[in-house]
C-alpha cells in the first residue's frame, strides 16, 4: 500500500497495545494517533503497526521503520539522523508533526497535509510545496528560498523571519504579509525616520561593498522592489537588534535618516532588514554603549 508517491506502507504483524516502547526503534514510546477529520476528543487506539519505507525522488529507500503512522515515522527518521533531503513525501499526512530544524531541502511535499506542523528553522530550500496545506504551521526562521508554494494554504501560518527569496507564491492562499514582520509600521511614519546601517571597519557594507558610508553624506541607489527577495539591490537598513545580531569585531553601526517615500521594499517575513532608495547618514553609534566591546 502507498501513502503518497514516495512512501510505501507494508502491513507488519498486528499487535495489541500493551504500553510504551513496543516494537519501535530508538526506545521511542508508542503513541496513539488522531485520525484525520476525527474529533480531537476521540483518541484512536491503533492495534496494527505498519512498516514505512520513505524514498527519495529516485525511488531509493532513505529510511525504513515500523510505526503507527507516517507522521511518527518521519519524526523517528529525523531523530535517527536520516538524510531526508530530496525525500518524496507528497500527499503525506504530517499534521502536527515536529519537523523543527529538519533538513528537507529539495523534498517533494506536493499536496502534503502539514497543518499545525512545527517547521521552525527548517531548511526547506527548493522544496516542492505546491498545494500543500500549511495552515497554522510554524515556519518561523525557516529557509524557503526557491520553494514552490503555488496554491499552498498559508492561513495563520507563522512566517516571522522566514526566507522567502525566489519562492513561488503564485496562488498561495491566505498569505497576509502584514503578519510576517513588524516593519510595516515604517510605512505610516510621518517626517524623518531613523534606522541603522551596519558596515565593515572601512565603511563599506558587509555583504555588498559598492558604497562607502560616512557621517553627513546622503546616498541614493536603485533598489530592488521585489518584496519576495530578502536581499537585493538598494541601500539596506535595519533595526538595531538586527545589526547587533550580525555584528562582528571591527564592524560599525551608523544612524541613517530617510522618509517613508524613500522606502523601496520591506521584504515579506523580514527579520529586521529593509531597503531604501535614499538616506542620509547622520551619526555613528558608540559600540561600547551597545555592549559590543
Amino acid at each position: 500500500m502507498k501513502t503518497g508517491f514516495g512512501v510505501v506502507v507494508i502491513p507488519a504483524h498486528s499487535r495489541r497495545y500493551r504500553g510504551p516502547s513496543q516494537g519501535l526503534p530508538l526506545g521511542q514510546p508508542r503513541v496513539t494517533e488522531q485520525s484525520h477529520g476525527v474529533d480531537p476528543k476521540h483518541r484512536v487506539d491503533i492495534s496494527e503497526i505498519m512498516k514505512f519505507e520513505i524514498k527519495d525522488s529516485f525511488k531509493h529507500v532513505i529510511f525504513t521503520v515500523e510505526a503507527e503512522s507516517l507522521k511518527v515515522a518521519v519524526e523517528l527518521a529525523l531523530k535517527s539522523g536520516a538524510n531526508l533531503r530530496g525525500a518524496d513525501l507528497s500527499v503525506a499526512n504530517l499534521r502536527g508533526a515536529d519537523l523543527g530544524s529538519a533538513d528537507l531541502s529539495g523534498a517533494d511535499l506536493r499536496g502534503a497535509y502539514l497543518r499545525d506542523a512545527n517547521l521552525s528553522v527548517a531548511n526547506i530550500r527548493g522544496a516542492n510545496l505546491r498545494g500543500a496545506n500549511l495552515s497554522g504551521a510554524d515556519l518561523s526562521g525557516a529557509n524557503l528560498r526557491g520553494a514552490n508554494l503555488i496554491d499552498a494554504n498559508l492561513s495563520v501560518a507563522n512566517l516571522r523571519g522566514a526566507n522567502l527569496s525566489d519562492a513561488n507564491l503564485r496562488g498561495a492562499k491566505e498569505l497576509n504579509k502584514y503578519t510576517t514582520t513588524p516593519l510595516y509600521i515604517l510605512q505610516d511614519q510621518i517626517g524623518k525616520i531613523r534606522a541603522y546601517k551596519l558596515t565593515k571597519k572601512d565603511g563599506y557594507g558587509p555583504f555588498y561593498s559598492s558604497i562607502k558610508y560616512k557621517v553627513g553624506k546622503t546616498y541614493s541607489a536603485n533598489a530592488d522592489c521585489n518584496e519576495k527577495n530578502c536581499c537585493g539591490e538598494g541601500i539596506s537598513l535595519a533595526t538595531l537588534d538586527w545589526c547587533i545580531k550580525e555584528f562582528k569585531p571591527g564592524y560599525r553601526i551608523f544612524v541613517a535618516e530617510f522618509t517613508n517615500k524613500d522606502i523601496a521594499c520591506i521584504p515579506i517575513s523580514s527579520d529586521g532588514k529593509f531597503r531604501v532608495s535614499k538616506c542620509k547618514i547622520v551619526a555613528e553609534k558608540d559600540i561600547k554603549d551597545l555592549g559590543l566591546q
